[in-house]
């Protein structure tokens, strides 16, 4: 059970270890870069095409091997596609957001090139400029990057915690069944259970989102339910007596 859990937390970039300096929390800026690529207001009536979830699905699988890597990033997805919902966004642009966000770091692990490299290929396939930043943001390596947007920090709230939201399911039988916010945060007082997991990053995206940490974790979990066949965390069933 632990082999499989370790698979599933390596397979996660925002569950590598980060140096020193890269778990301080990021600075608010006090403008918008000037190299900011969208008009940056609270609502964007305006969206983007994007190409179709099938296409959308079709590159992750073009640069991703790993099925644990990849239900990670349908997690993901689920959770921002939800929020998305919940506040009256743009499902589609969130839930590709979510989706794409870990697309290239099988084949590119190291920084800065996940997300750079994922990015430039986005641009050659036409996706927005509005995507392609808010993935880019997920990296606190890239400093030009912050989170300004919800989407943005959508992102990065959910990212971490997905991940460890289904390292926790694996180790119950009913899986995300009956999960909820008291026993993940006794998980996450466990330093060595997900070791590699940097519980400052949950904490702080609940926080820089707005929104309370214990219904920040129910909301990612139901949400993950919704897709619990195709993440793998159906309940187990006991096998027939014999």
């Amino acid at each position: 059970m632990h082999s499989r859990i370790d698979e599933v937390v390596s397979c996660m970039p925002a569950m590598q270890p980060k140096s020193r300096d890269q778990n301080l929390p990021r600075p608010i800026p006090s403008a918008i870069p000037k190299s900011f690529p969208f008009p940056f207001t609270p609502s964007r009536p305006h969206i983007p095409m994007l190409p179709p979830r099938s296409e959308q699905l079709a590159l992750v699988r073009e640069y991703t091997q790993s099925e644990s890597l990849i239900k990670h990033m349908l997690a993901v997805e689920s959770a921002v596609r939800a929020y998305a919902r919940k506040w009256g966004e743009d499902e589609d642009l969130w839930g590709a957001v979510g989706l794409l966000h870990d697309f290239d770091y099988e084949r590119w692990p190291n920084p800065p090139d996940h997300p750079l490299q994922g990015s430039r290929i986005l641009a050659e396939r036409g996706y927005p400029e509005i995507l392609i930043y808010a993935i880019k943001s997920h990296a606190d390596y890239l400093t030009d990057c912050p989170r300004l947007s919800r989407l943005d920090k959508t992102l990065y709230a959910c990212d971490e915690l997905c991940g460890f939201l289904t390292a926790s399911a694996l180790v119950r039988p009913g899986r995300l069944e009956g999960l909820d916010a008291k026993s993940v945060k006794k998980k996450l007082k466990q330093l060595s259970f997900a070791a590699a997991v940097n519980r400052d990053d949950i904490t702080r995206g609940a926080a820089d989102l707005g929104v309370d940490l214990d219904e920040h974790i129910n909301f990612c979990i139901a949400a993950m339910q919704t897709i619990a066949p195709e993440l793998g965390l159906l309940p187990q069933t006991a096998p027939p007596a014999e």
